[in-house]
């Protein structure tokens, strides 16, 4: 096993993310991601856009370690307007699930006043663990 999900008894399950998650291996951090490309063009499609492609830049970084989305076991979203967040969770929702897929790690979602680079509606910081070798 990956890791493990950690549900006390009697919570209620979450929906799209866990409470908390057990893990053993190499650690990988990833600096917080904003919703431009590499060449630092803003992906079209307002704040959902913004998501769907600061998750891309995750898997980017992910994988120069070998790592994927189920590697993943934290993260921390930024927003700039929880209103928008929550006008656009439809979309946000299909952007994770076409990105990420159906694993849902520990998260936290923040709103903040700004972000450094002033168009960044959306910064994720993500926290994976690659399982340490068998054998």
């Amino acid at each position: 096993m990956m890791h493990q999900v950690l549900q006390p008894a009697g919570w209620a399950r979450p929906k799209g993310y866990a409470n908390g998650v057990a893990a053993r291996g190499q650690q990988i951090y990833v600096a917080g991601q904003i919703g431009w490309d590499g060449a630092g063009r803003f992906a079209e499609g307002g704040f959902a856009g913004q998501v769907r492609q600061a998750l891309a830049n995750i898997l980017a970084v992910l994988a120069e370690a070998g790592a994927g989305p189920e590697h993943l076991v934290r993260l921390t979203w930024y927003v700039t307007s929880r209103a928008e967040y929550l006008g656009e969770l439809s979309a946000v929702g299909l952007a994770y699930r076409e990105t990420i897929g159906k694993h849902f790690p520990a998260m936290a979602v923040v709103e903040v006043s700004g972000l450094m680079e002033s168009q960044a509606k959306v910064e994720i910081e993500a926290t994976a663990v690659l399982p340490d070798p068998v054998g």
